[in-house]
């Protein structure tokens, strides 16, 4: 799934999007009754739960204390980590997978629980084909909890109101849908949660807040192979080479010239597994005259020559 908006007005947070070729699917529509806990392992993929109705708790592996869940309230775990759904943090869990397999053929609705209070809820996953490099996921905290209540997500009640029903009624065309739903859901808590931090926090995502670091930010994903120096950003977006670059660290956590070097060694990698042009004009096309240089800064990120990587992501002949 791609997201809307890519012309020249295309802001930096959709291109970077753009570039996860994002997948998103929903485990299961959920009827749980007090009490019932549910284990999701450590995986590859994001988690997301939905409490439609009713409450829960989430506790993510690692982390000292459980986090409260409301009605209409979503939660994102987007490294994966292995965490616990339930409705209180003392109730015994059962592996999710279990759950999965105990459902009858054919019912859409997972049922488990002690037949008290009811939750009713949506689970599923995020996955993102180019997650390597990227600099949204590797920013994202361990879980982010997105009340149903905050000023930023009056989004989210029509959303899961119609990821629920998809989940309920899958038809022709519902996995496209809930793509799509799942999609919204992903970059509005990303959004959410960059609003939410104070102000100079957040790493990247927190630098989009700065209209002039995020100007620049956009400037190099827009034009990665322009021979762009620190003078030149700083006077893209009206700011002196010393401030610029002084500011662009702190928000950021590196200085301007090895972000850029780090973003076109990313887009070379995609171009390398997903295209047939040449090493030659993949390095131009990044901004590299010499092959041989862009060769040299392509091993020093990956520990492997370009064309040693396209050689890893060749499909194997039976």
């Amino acid at each position: 799934m791609k997201f809307a908006r890519t012309s020249e007005d295309s802001d930096v947070l959709t291109t970077v999007l753009n570039t996860l070729q994002f997948n998103g699917q929903v485990f299961c529509y959920s009827r749980f009754t007090a009490p019932w806990a549910l284990k999701l392992p450590a995986g590859d993929f994001a988690h997301f739960h939905v409490c439609e109705s009713g409450h829960g708790w989430i506790k993510v592996e690692g982390s000292e204390l459980p986090i409260p869940l409301r009605s209409g309230d979503l939660v994102i775990v987007p490294h994966g980590t292995a965490h616990v759904f339930s409705d209180d943090p003392k109730s015994k869990a059962i592996a999710f997978d279990t759950l999965l397999r105990r459902r009858p053929a054919k019912d859409h609705i997972v049922r488990h629980g002690g037949g008290g209070p009811e939750t009713i809820a949506v689970c599923g996953s995020f996955q993102f084909e180019n997650e390597i490099g990227n600099p949204i996921i590797s920013l994202l905290p361990e879980l982010i909890h997105v009340p149903h209540d905050n000023q930023f997500c009056v989004w989210l009640e029509p959303v899961i109101k119609g990821l629920a029903h998809e989940a309920q009624n899958p038809g022709e065309g519902s996995g496209s849908l809930i793509n799509h739903l799942t999609g919204i859901i992903f970059v509005q808590a990303v959004r959410a949660w960059i609003e939410m931090q104070p102000h100079g926090e957040g790493g990247w995502l927190g630098a989009l807040r700065d209209k002039q670091i995020s100007a620049a930010l956009n400037q190099m994903h827009r034009n990665p192979g322009r021979s762009w120096t620190i003078a030149k950003l700083a006077a893209e977006v009206g700011m002196s080479r010393s401030p610029f670059a002084t500011r662009f660290t702190s928000f950021v956590g590196e200085p301007p010239l090895a972000y850029l070097t780090r973003l076109r060694m990313n887009l070379a990698a995609g171009y390398l597994k997903n295209e047939r042009a040449t090493v030659r004009e993949i390095a131009e096309r990044i901004g590299y005259e010499s092959q041989a240089s862009f060769s040299n800064a392509f091993k020093r990120q990956f520990s492997i020559s370009p064309r040693g990587y396209r050689d890893k992501f060749k499909p194997k002949m039976n």
